[in-house]
């Protein structure tokens, strides 16, 4: 039952950053790697708020508005500085390790016997009460999101990576709404860091390693199972796919897998995603 619990309440937090990179990567069409960074930035911000006395909630509203400027300074440089979109977000991903350590001024922070959203007011300490604490969350950034992108500058937001002509042509700025939905990616990526940190009661430096492929994973698995299904929004599909990833992830290490082939599995799980989308439309087209 806590293997369950655990699986289900890292998978959901694990949701919030596949809900940035589906920003990213399905709507703006942008390979942000940014999010490497930003995940860290948020646990780091949080981290050490909380162990300064701020209030934890707070704490990870800071956390939230550190990933919006993550995400507006890789639109800057790509927008304004022409820089191809992958180079800017190595460029901030890697500004963000100095970054973080200059945050937290060591390479990780306990949170040990500190207070945060998880045992504190209404929320107690015990495994179900923050999973439904963070199912709650969750939710409502998803709720939030699929309002937004029902409106106009959402919609906008959503056509520059698939029609950015029409953008330009109706007076849009196609800059300025790649820059606004990479901070709402990166923002979203920060917050998921901050509850991780509180989650686990440590931020270690390195704990985003590989937090963009952990993000592409989640979106390709969850489209993909979710293709045909028409009432299943992307974010949903976003959300199911993280759970589904840390789900097998969790299964494999807990059956004995050596954490040396952690990364390998990750890389083997998403070359058999692609192949098997890959194979579906060659299908679909025959």
């Amino acid at each position: 039952m806590s293997f369950t619990v655990s699986i289900l309440q890292q998978g959901l937090i694990y949701g919030i950053i596949a809900l940035g990179v589906y920003i990213s990567y399905k709507i703006l069409d942008f390979p942000d790697l940014t999010v490497d960074g930003s995940f860290t930035l948020g646990a780091s911000v949080a981290a050490i708020s909380i162990i300064s006395g701020v209030d934890p909630w707070v704490a990870c509203v800071l956390a939230l508005t550190c990933g919006l400027l993550a995400g507006i300074i890789t639109g800057l440089l790509h927008v304004y500085g022409k820089i191809t979109n992958l180079l800017c977000g190595i460029i901030t991903m890697t500004a963000l390790y100095s970054v973080n350590l200059v945050i937290m001024e060591r390479p990780n922070i306990s949170l040990a016997g500190q207070p945060n959203i998880f045992r504190s007011g209404f929320f107690g300490s015990d495994a179900i009460t923050r999973l439904i604490l963070i199912a709650i969350i969750v939710l409502i950034i998803k709720l939030i999101l699929d309002w937004f992108f029902r409106t106009k500058k959402g919609m906008l937001i959503r056509a520059v990576g698939s029609n950015p002509q029409l953008v330009t042509s109706i007076g849009g700025n196609v800059g300025t709404y790649k820059i606004i939905g990479l901070s709402i990616s990166n923002g979203l990526v920060a917050f998921a860091g901050s509850l991780m940190a509180q989650l686990q009661n440590f931020a270690d430096v390195g704990m985003s390693s590989g937090v963009i492929i952990l993000g592409l994973i989640s979106v390709i698995l969850g489209i993909t199972i979710s293709k045909g299904l028409k009432f299943i929004s992307g974010s949903t599909a976003s959300i199911v796919g993280a759970v589904i990833y840390q789900a097998v992830i969790g299964t494999a290490l807990y059956l004995g897998m050596p954490t040396a082939f952690l990364r390998l599995t990750m890389a083997t799980l998403l070359v058999t995603i692609l192949l098997i989308g890959r194979i579906k439309r060659e299908d679909t087209l025959k």
